[in-house]
């Protein structure tokens, strides 16, 4: 780390340089039409959905499935209470840690938004919220737990081969049967409704917001780039009370819970019950924030090749 006048003067360019990248963005934007932001954790898209707001108006809302719950501010790098107060944010921290929560949900939450009020910017990384919104989601009926479970003790008995034995030609054409999970979702799905989930992707109803008709951009942050903000971030979010904020929730934490999901969340749990030392927690916790950065831009690419592409390691 460089320290001393130089090194606070080589971050003040920096951030300097940042600030006038983000300034031409936002100098690009259409004030009169909805804002998509996509992108990967730890990549700038909330500063930059922040400096949009504050210049022409509209209101934040949230499109990362983590960030709805009540219980993890810090650890889910949610917008601070300051971030709140100079710009309004919608859909953050409002469902409880205990309650499931969907894309289905979600949609259904972001609908009202679209017609009334101020213009939507909408941030976030989770990208099966963005295709659904542009794209359109299937209403597939929700799989009943024995079927569920039924699917599980096929696959452990006899492998994944069993499960993609079932599948009708057309699902088996369009998913990646080297995926179990998206292996395991087609079979429930066919075996619950007696349609194949191809089928039920083609009745998919028109989409909320066509990509059309929105200005949507998707952080492209390289790897070599995004890596040390990460490494950088889990020490932040312990210096601004992210094992305060474990604690806080100790009486109340399960790990089945649909907040448990938050990175971080079950080894800060492990560090207070003395499994692990801090420095393991965090090290854990900074591994699996790198892989899971890894599945979002794999996603980006493969999905959003039509939004306009921002490359932060440029703004820097």
């Amino acid at each position: 780390m460089v320290r001393g006048p130089q090194g606070a003067t080589k971050r003040a360019d920096r951030m300097s340089s940042a600030q006038a990248a983000i300034t031409q963005i936002v100098d690009t934007v259409d004030p009169d039409r909805p804002v998509l932001i996509a992108g990967p954790t730890a990549s700038g898209k909330s500063a930059l959905a922040l400096a949009i707001a504050e210049a022409q108006g509209g209101v934040i809302i949230n499109a990362d499935a983590i960030q709805v719950f009540d219980d993890w501010r810090v650890l889910t790098a949610r917008p601070s209470l300051d971030d709140e107060a100079r710009a309004p944010h919608l859909l953050y921290g409002h469902v409880s840690g205990y309650d499931s929560y969907s894309v289905g949900h979600w949609l259904r939450e972001v609908a009202p938004l679209l017609q009334d009020g101020p213009r939507p910017i909408i941030v976030g990384g989770t990208g099966l919220y963005f295709t659904a919104l542009t794209e359109g989601l299937a209403e597939i009926p929700p799989t009943p737990p024995a079927i569920r479970t039924e699917g599980e003790d096929l696959m452990q008995a006899k492998g994944l081969a069993a499960l993609i034995a079932e599948l009708d030609e057309d699902t088996k054409s369009r998913i990646d049967l080297q995926n179990p999970a998206r292996v395991a979702r087609a079979w429930e799905v066919q075996r619950a409704t007696g349609r194949g989930i191809a089928a039920w992707q083609d009745d998919t109803p028109p989409p909320l917001l066509p990509l059309d008709q929105t200005q949507a951009f998707v952080f492209d942050a390289p790897k070599e780039w995004l890596t040390p903000r990460i490494e950088q971030r889990f020490d932040q979010m312990i210096a601004q009370g992210a094992l305060d904020e474990a604690r806080a929730n100790i009486n109340t934490w399960s790990p089945n819970q649909p907040s448990a999901k938050a990175i971080g969340a079950a080894e800060l749990m492990a560090y207070i019950d003395g499994e692990m030392t801090l420095e393991e927690a965090c090290t854990r916790a900074t591994i699996l924030t790198r892989q899971f950065a890894k599945r979002q831009r794999t996603w980006f690419k493969a999905r959003m090749k039509a939004w306009t592409p921002i490359r932060p390691a440029e703004l820097t």
